[in-house]
């Protein structure tokens, strides 16, 4: 049974990572100019979208550069907290 809390924490870590790789690629493409009709640059931002919790507008500097990277990177630092939270709380279950 403990091999399989551990594969089910591994796998909920992987998913953490990609969705943090998500919005950290979603922000290098904005910061480096991507082309917003490309196909992997509006897919990227759709699920950066989705997994933004919202904060897409908390912080509304002038510089729509600067926005995105404070509050896609804030998304990104939450999903990283709430991935070690969960992947710690699944490893402390004993069966």
């Amino acid at each position: 049974m403990r091999r399989g809390v551990g594969i089910l924490a591994t796998v909920l870590r992987i998913v953490g990572m990609l969705i943090v790789a998500v919005l950290v690629i979603h922000i290098l493409l904005t910061v480096f100019d991507a082309n917003p009709a490309n196909a992997f640059a509006i897919f990227v931002k759709g699920a950066a979208d989705t997994f933004s919790l919202g904060l897409t507008d908390l912080f509304t500097p002038k510089n729509p550069k600067v926005a995105v990277g404070v509050n896609y990177g804030i998304a990104a630092v939450v999903w990283l907290v709430i991935t070690g939270i969960v992947v710690g709380l699944v490893r402390r279950v004993r069966f």
